[in-house]
């Protein structure tokens, strides 16, 4: 099993569609006895949430976001977590929203932790 996700900030490698989760989006995720929650902003998300759970490298949850046009929409999603040569964390997903039409893939990896704010 790879690593926990606790503590870890994770971004999507490439854009999804506009007002959706981009690149600029950032993910911060908790891990605890096979639970885990993120928060999530940046790009056209103001804010967003997910809680789920993980069985070994396979993650399952939803997810409900604001975007900065003032709408909501949620959705349902299945990730795989797997290690990248360099040892960050890689999550490939499957996805399909649940208060609108669509569905698809996105990969997010780990980043570093941002920078304390003064």
């Amino acid at each position: 099993m790879a690593r926990s996700l606790d503590g870890l900030f994770l971004a999507p490698v490439t854009d999804q569609a506009p007002g959706q989760v981009g690149t600029r989006t950032r993910f911060a995720y908790r891990e605890e006895e096979g639970r885990i929650w993120a928060s999530y902003e940046g790009g056209d998300i103001v804010r967003g949430h997910l809680v789920g759970t993980r069985a070994d490298d396979r993650l399952d949850f939803r997810y409900v976001q604001l975007k900065t046009d003032g709408t909501t929409s949620s959705g349902h999603c299945v990730s795989t977590v797997s290690e990248l040569p360099d040892g960050r964390v890689r999550l490939d997903e499957t996805w399909e929203w649940e208060s609108q039409e669509g569905s698809g893939t996105s990969v997010v990896e780990e980043i570093p932790a941002p920078a304390a704010r003064g």
